[in-house]
């Protein structure tokens, strides 16, 4: 991987008084207000940030490097592309999102050695320029191999797009990283959270960059812990996690104990480790898988096989002697297999034969043999290790189901391998063996991989290259993976080879076949010697990797390689009734019986590290290296023998001499212009030709020798770091040259911008002076001139009053004059106006009497000719009259005919009545009448209540329709609506019934007193406005919160400053109320309910209320809380009812009124309800007046 030097030519210009100036940028750069610098590889250095660079190469001068640097915090080193990281034990500040955004699309050697420098680069390779990335990160156990790739992905997490879907699938990448830990990751002597398989995962970009998905391998799974652990280690975190954090709920449907000494499979002596709350974690483990997207019958199904493996572990064995003489094995208690039976839903007498009974199968014949106890247990064993491993390869399946790439066009892919490293332990066995074969697999092509690129880079730049020498550890991955006299060949051929085998065997057959070899060792083999080395026992065989000789002890090789499950334990795993039986345990369906025994642990495992190398070699490797500084797991601790065991194993050293064997340093014509253009007078301040004649001109004018340097197409090549350092020495001497140079420069502008300044404020103050002294002058000649006029003003005014005064009596004279004048002109006039009334008076009285005298004349005329016409009228009534009463007379004889038939018909029914009654009522007839009377009364009365409706609302009830039935007919309704209550209330269910009681009690709290209480009474209190419990974004806030939410909703939590609101989630407990931001989820504020003493509202329609904190309590000391929300009788409702219920604390007041204080930190102030206009919307606003007044503007109801 060819790198860039991109160095940032940069400097701070510092006064002698301290004080820190401006960060000035040369090279055509602009001027940089930013108070940090940033730091390259080669400014600063604390040691040698890249190995290549040490002057003096050997393993004393790359320790000491590695120290040196680790004592500064400087966790991170460069052997060329390759980063090397020591695990601090410790947090440090170097991960935080301004880092992230620091590295973003920064060149590898720009700013300090770093891992997410490595990343980028990874990251940008595979955007820009479509190479398929990998990452591959080694290390002991506790070298932090597993925190370098979650590191890896959350930087890869953090730079790339965003979006909805592109968010999902990064988080669903890095929450599958909790699951595999719980269930792959161990406390081990060396560190609490080993990984303990392993895991290389795929991770899929589309072109853009934005991830896709990911797939994840695993490897190796040291499933023999599961069973047995060494002193002072844990089993897998899963099975204390499960005990520690589960609900006892669960815990009694799992059938478990949380006492860990009741499991046979789980070690006591390291059962709590510090720093690890087996608690929480399991909380996260079951929050992780949800977000992966496991099912919750999914996750219980996986709960239920973990319980099953440690009731597993439980079961136990007796001997028990047959006629034959052979011992069978028998379960002594059966309480436990029985809890694991109803698990997994197996038969007991099925999986109890299993454990004594096994069935061997030949060609057509089968045969069963009994089991004595040994092999009963390592039959339990297996069974569990193998229950184990199979769920744990399930479980990276499902994973990948879910994680993987839904589209189906070509993808770009970024591999990160977290993988064992390099083991050699006081007792090595098969799986240190296997382990130790894939590191030589690894550093092998790891080698190649390293030698091909420098080759690659020296051809592309046009540089001569070299053979170099190195040590090719491919003889070694012969010795092991040779297809017929590899070990793992020989190991497979011993197994599957018929008579006794046993693991002296199979160390027989190595002595045979491999005594010649020069990286294999045996006391017994051919070799003589050895036959003297007493470090070497008999049962061991040793081999020299190239990390160094390790010795391997040959017991338990063939079992562990064998890896035999019996068939009837298979057989009896897919009866099961379990969900995930059937599919862990394929081999057991009888009606596909397969006697090919499966293949060896080794031959897979060898199979999948051929896939693995294939996989590596088509993308383009970054490498990350981790060392552990000791063994104590502690900080500031760096052990030189430890370290330097782990430099030999990892092949650093190797690795440094590839890289430096032909040219240390080589950089770009433009950066190595750019960091050093300050050395030639030619090429400061800038070059204007091509950027490699510059290089030359400026090499030259350095009388650099010619053989310390070679030019290539686009880079130069440096030899000897010693020159490289000599370069910087003298750029560090001509920046500090510089730096004077701008400082005096500086210091000059300064002292004339200074002069200039006092100049200027000179001139002000001298024209502000004149100003002030010619306004004094025009204030006094002002104030003369106002008391001169005041004075003329004051003499001429009281002339004009004396005129006045004059003109005033003369007009009084002249009026009144003139009035009496008036008066007897009006006099005259009056006297002659009733003299012309009197002459009209005469003529007016003659008129009338002449007028008289003729209405007299015409009335007597009218009256005559009345008495004519009236004769003629009376007449003619007189013979009308006489007419009608003719007619009446007929009519009332008609009439009087009719009636008495009517009579004598009456008469005659009334006598057949008295016939009927005397033949049927001849006794009691007037109380059977009565009786007869009142039923039908009643059952008229009965029916016409039927029409009444069920309704407890309803309260119509029809009128009684007989005085007698008053009071029957008021407890009759009475009765009857008790009854359809009673009817109405039977259909309530408990949560319908608590509602009720809520909405009976705001009826009882705010019922004529808030005018916002009857738009709420048809609106039902649902609680839970967010669905805080379904929606995947307040998970981070839903595990925050312990308790049952009772109440969540969105309110606005009102600024003192502004008035204003900012949204907030509220969220109601049976113990406090919490507020959290709307966005992060964040928790702002946790209270206790305890601490609150009381809550005011107004009388109004608005929504505010405050919540009035206890004084001295620690909630208080931001004050009280003013809010607003669209439930509020709800909100308030709840929190009254919780004080009610509580008989703990005091019951919270109620304080409904248009004005109340807020206590906010120090001060009160006041809130004030108004009714407000039209223009105020429909919705209530808050405006700040003062410091002590917030006035809230309600709109007046319609």
């Amino acid at each position: 991987m060819s790198q860039e030097g991109e160095i940032s030519l940069g400097f701070y210009i510092v006064h002698q008084s301290g004080f820190r100036g401006q960060h000035f940028q040369f090279g055509g750069g602009t001027a940089d207000s930013k108070m940090e610098v940033k730091m390259s590889l080669l400014d600063n250095m604390i040691g040698v940030g890249d190995m290549v660079l040490l002057e003096t190469l050997n393993e004393d001068s790359f320790i000491e490097n590695l120290r040196k640097r680790f004592d500064h915090n400087e966790i991170y080193t460069y052997i060329g592309s390759v980063v090397i990281s020591i695990n601090p034990y410790r947090s440090l500040p170097i991960y935080t999102p301004q880092k992230v955004e620091e590295y973003r699309n920064r060149n590898f050697y720009e700013l300090s050695p770093h891992i997410y420098a490595l990343a980028d680069e990874a990251y940008r390779s595979l955007r820009d320029q479509d190479k398929d990335q990998c990452i591959l990160i080694t290390g002991e156990s506790g070298a932090g191999k597993t925190e370098a790739s979650k590191l890896v992905m959350s930087y890869v997490a953090a730079v790339c797009g965003k979006g909805q879907e592109v968010n999902k699938v990064k988080e669903q990448l890095l929450q599958s990283n909790p699951v595999l830990e719980a269930f792959g990751n161990a406390k081990t002597v060396r560190n609490d959270n080993s990984s303990r398989f392993g895991k290389y995962m795929d991770i899929e970009f589309d072109f853009k960059g934005d991830p896709l998905g990911g797939v994840i391998s695993n490897y190796l799974l040291e499933k023999s812990r599961v069973c047995k652990q060494p002193r002072g280690e844990r089993n897998f975190h899963i099975f204390y996690q499960l005990l520690s954090g589960a609900s006892d709920d669960t815990l009694m449907k799992l059938k478990l104990d949380r006492d860990f000494s009741k499991y046979n499979y789980l070690s006591l002596d390291s059962a709590t480790v510090n720093g690890l709350d087996d608690a929480a974690s399991f909380r996260t483990v079951r929050n992780a898988m949800q977000i992966v997207g496991f099912m919750e019958d999914e996750v219980q199904s996986v709960l239920e096989l973990v319980a099953a493996v440690l009731k597993l572990g439980n079961i136990e064995f007796k001997p028990e002697s047959r006629v034959n003489g052979f011992d069978e094995s028998r379960v002594k208690d059966k309480n436990d297999l029985k809890e694991m039976c109803e698990l997994l839903g197996i038969e007991q007498s099925v999986l109890e034969r299993a454990f004594s009974y096994r069935t061997v199968e030949a060609k057509m014949e089968k045969m069963s043999t009994t089991l004595n106890v040994a092999q009963a247990y390592y039959a339990r064993d297996a069974l569990a290790k193998n229950l184990y491993s199979r769920l744990f390869s399930w479980l990276i399946t499902r994973i990948n189901e879910s994680i993987k790439a839904q589209a189906k066009t070509r993808h770009k892919v970024m591999g990160v391998l977290d993988i064992y490293g390099f083991e050699i332990f006081e007792d090595n066995s098969f799986e240190q063996f296997i382990i130790n074969y894939c590191n030589e697999k690894l550093q092998q092509i790891f080698i190649e991989l390293t030698l091909r690129e420098e080759q690659e880079e020296y051809i592309r730049e046009d540089i001569e290259w070299t053979n170099i020498e190195y040590f090719n550890n491919a003889i070694i991955c012969e010795l092991i993976e040779k297809n017929q006299n590899g070990i793992l060949a020989m190991l497979d051929e011993e197994c599957l080879r018929p008579g006794t085998v046993t693991d002296d065997t199979f160390l027989d057959k190595l002595n045979t076949i491999c005594a010649e070899h020069q990286h294999f060792e045996s006391r017994l083999s051919k070799n003589s010697k050895f036959l003297t080395d007493h470090s070497l026992p008999h049962s061991c065989f040793r081999i020299q990797h190239y990390a160094g000789k390790v010795l391997y002890r040959v017991e338990g090789f063939v079992d562990k390689n064998n890896d035999l499950l019996y068939r009837d334990l298979s057989q009896a795993m897919y009866k099961a009734t379990h969900s995930l039986m059937r599919e862990l345990f394929p081999e057991g369906n009888p009606a596909k019986v397969n006697l090919k025994r499966p293949p060896t642990a080794g031959f897979q495992f060898k199979a999948s590290v051929g896939v693995l190398m294939r996989n590596l070699q088509t993308k383009n490797p970054n490498y990350i290296r981790c060392i552990k500084p000791n063994d104590k797991k502690a900080a500031h601790i760096f052990t030189d023998s430890l370290v330097c065991h782990q430099v030999r194993y990892l092949g650093l050293m190797e690795n440094v001499r590839v890289r430096r064997a032909g040219y240390a340093f080589r950089q770009l014509y433009e950066s190595c212009l750019k960091r050093y253009k300050m050395l030639c007078k030619k090429t400061w301040p800038q070059w204007r030709g091509p950027a490699r004649d510059g290089v030359e001109v400026l090499l030259t004018d350095c009388s650099v020798p010619s053989e310390e340097f070679a030019y290539g197409r686009s880079k130069i090549f440096i030899r000897n770091p010693r020159t490289l350092f000599t370069l910087e020495e003298r750029r560090r001497a001509c920046l500090e040259d510089l730096a004077t140079l701008i400082q005096k420069i500086y210091r000059g502008w300064k002292s004339r911008t200074h002069f200039l300044l006092l100049k200027k404020s000179q001139v002000v103050v001298a024209a502000w002076y004149r100003r002030y002294a010619q306004q004094n002058k025009y204030q006094k000649i002002k104030s003369a001139t106002l008391v001169m006029q005041s004075f003329i003003r004051g003499w001429k005014a009281r002339n004009i009053l004396r005129q006045l005064k004059y003109e005033m009596r003369c007009k009084e004279a002249v009026t009144t004059i003139a009035a009496y004048w008036h008066g007897n002109q009006a006099r005259m006039e009056l006297r002659r106006l009733k003299t012309e009334a009197r002459n009209k008076r005469a003529v007016s009285v003659i008129w009338a009497y002449w007028q008289g005298t003729k209405a007299r004349r015409e009335l007597r005329h009218l009256k005559k000719e009345a008495q004519e016409k009236h004769a003629v009228s009376v007449i003619w009534a007189g013979w009308q009259g006489t007419k009608a009463r003719r007619e009446l007379r007929s009519l009332k004889e008609e009439a009087r005919r009719k009636h008495a038939v009517a009579v004598i018909w009456a008469y005659w029914l009334g006598l057949q009545v008295r016939r009927e009654y005397r033949k049927f009522f001849r006794a009691n007839a007037g109380k059977k009448i009565y009786d007869f009377t009142i039923q039908r009364i009643m059952q008229k009365y009965f029916l016409g209540l039927k029409t009444t409706t069920m309704s407890p609302m309803d309260n119509t009830w029809p009128a009684r329709p007989y005085g007698f039935l008053e009071g029957a007919h008021t407890e009759l309704r009475r009765i009857f609506h008790l009854w359809r209550c009673k009817k109405y209330r039977g259909q309530f269910t408990e949560e319908k019934k608590a509602v009720y009681e809520e909405k009976l009690e705001a009826s009882e709290i705010f019922k004529d007193k808030k005018a916002l209480y009857p738009s709420s009474v048809s609106q039902p209190f649902k609680g839970d406005y967010l669905e805080i419990q379904k929606n995947p974004k307040y998970q981070k806030l839903k595990s925050a919160v312990e308790e049952k939410v009772l109440l969540a909703d969105l309110v606005n939590k009102i600024n003192r400053a502004n008035g204003k609101g900012s949204p907030r989630l509220f969220l109601l407990t049976k113990s406090n109320f919490v507020l959290a931001d709307q966005k992060t989820g964040q928790v702002k504020a946790s209270v206790p309910l305890p601490d609150l003493t009381s809550v005011s509202v107004s009388t109004q329609s608005d929504g505010f209320f405050a919540l009035k904190l206890k004084e001295g309590s620690a909630s208080a000391s931001k004050g009280d809380f003013l809010l607003s929300s669209e439930h509020l009788i709800e909100i308030i409702t709840k929190l009254h009812r919780i004080g009610t219920t509580a008989a703990d604390r005091d019951q919270i007041n109620i304080d409904i009124s248009d004005e109340f204080l807020v206590q906010f930190k120090q001060d009160k102030v006041c809130v004030k309800f108004i009714q407000g206009g039209p223009k105020n919307g429909n919705s209530a606003a808050c405006k700040r007046k003062n410091n002590r007044l917030l006035e809230v503007s309600v709109p007046s109801s319609p």
